[in-house]
């Protein structure tokens, strides 16, 4: 996948070289450059013994890259780069750092770690006032992470992958059903006021409704039409460009470095909608052979969360899994427009070295973790003894 990444920083962003001026080989290799790191450290990390390494690992980067991010709209503009008015990078010599791809991992570290130490254990069939103090620190921890990200960085997308990533952790950790209908109830409180106050998410969800409404006004009684339809708003600019670059690329695609609408049209071809980009060259045919490739890294990454003994060890690497499977759905229905646009990276293939590092350092860490798991047939033989 990081190979894969590399030859289509290349082949994609022909027409953006071009028009910043830079050397046609600019992405390339910098994307090449931080894919070889990002090798090194899986490597790196899959030698190491996981009980030195993990917790160590997983505490820092939850402590460090929350704190960045809590620093973040306090730094000099010399310091960040903005994007949509909110400063989501720290700009460093030779490149930018997105502190929320590391954090994630130390997030999911952390909930794992404190799962295992306070939650797992509880009784499941407490009252519902019980279980909410019981889990209060995790939504408290969870609410200052939803303001710094949400609120500070104006990125919902993320905010939405976290969340559901406690919520699953949650139902691995042994909790009741009541808990989860009044999470439910306050996520939807808490994503509506969300989406009110920034203007940009409301246009944004308007422009999403205009291209979707006639398939879902059609089974929907007539009554409801004159309240829902939208009229004035055009449809997505982008979205409209990625599925005219998805069905360019029909089933074989034009070929590796070919293809329209990657030209001008679509920008964000190499990161947000790379997925568009690749069909159009590679076509469904190479979609779904990249598609196979990273599930079969998802399921090994199960195969490992089931087999290991270590109860935090378990849930690390399912949220792992967690987070691969969430970034590729929510940017792959957004660039289908099944749901609204969000710009989250996906796994492996988008350009951007925070977002590969970020996924070499995770995958390390389950490698070495997977040191430690045991074998299937021993385990037979134990449960038959």
């Amino acid at each position: 996948m990081i190979i894969i990444s590399i030859i289509f920083s290349y082949s994609l962003t022909i027409y953006t070289v071009e028009f910043f001026g830079y050397d046609q080989f600019h992405f390339f290799i910098r994307q090449g450059l931080v894919g070889i790191v990002s090798i090194f450290i899986m490597w790196y990390f899959s030698m190491k013994d996981p009980d030195k390494l993990i917790e160590k690992v997983g505490m820092t980067l939850f402590i460090v890259f929350f704190l960045l991010m809590l620093a973040m709209p306090f730094l000099p503009a010399a310091l960040v780069t903005a994007s949509g008015g909110a400063n989501r990078w720290i700009r460093l010599p030779g490149f930018s750092l997105s502190p929320v791809e590391f954090f994630k991992i130390g997030f999911i570290y952390f909930l794992s770690w404190s799962f295992h130490r306070k939650v797992i254990f509880q009784p499941k069939k407490i009252g519902l006032k019980d279980e909410v103090l019981l889990l209060a620190p995790y939504f408290l921890t969870f609410f200052v992470v939803v303001f710094i990200i949400a609120f500070l960085q104006k990125d919902l997308g993320q905010v939405v992958l976290l969340g559901l990533i406690l919520v699953v952790l949650l139902i691995f950790a042994n909790r009741s059903f009541k808990i989860f209908l009044a999470l439910g109830a306050i996520a939807l409180v808490g994503l509506v006021g969300l989406i009110i106050a920034a203007p940009h998410r409301i246009k944004r969800i308007h422009s999403w409704w205009a291209m979707v409404q006639d398939g879902i006004l059609s089974v929907l009684p007539s009554w409801a039409e004159p309240y829902l339809r939208i009229d004035e708003l055009p449809e997505p600019y982008q979205v409209s460009h990625s599925l005219n670059a998805i069905h360019n690329g029909g089933f074989f695609g034009q070929g590796v470095a070919l293809g329209d609408i990657k030209v001008g049209f679509l920008s964000e071809v190499h990161t947000d909608f790379v997925l568009a980009g690749i069909t159009e060259e590679v076509g469904l045919f190479g979609l779904m052979a990249f598609t196979t490739i990273l599930f079969i890294v998802i399921w090994r990454i199960f195969r490992i969360s089931r087999r290991v003994e270590n109860p935090i060890y378990h849930l690390f690497t399912l949220g792992i899994a967690l987070m691969i499977i969430i970034a590729f759905l929510i940017n792959s229905y957004g660039i289908s427009g099944m749901i609204p646009i969000k710009g989250i990276a996906v796994p492996f293939l988008s350009y951007g070295g925070s977002s590969m590092l970020a996924m070499a350092v995770s995958m390390g860490l389950v490698l070495s973790i997977s040191r430690v798991v045991k074998d299937e047939d021993v385990k037979k033989k134990v449960k038959i003894k």
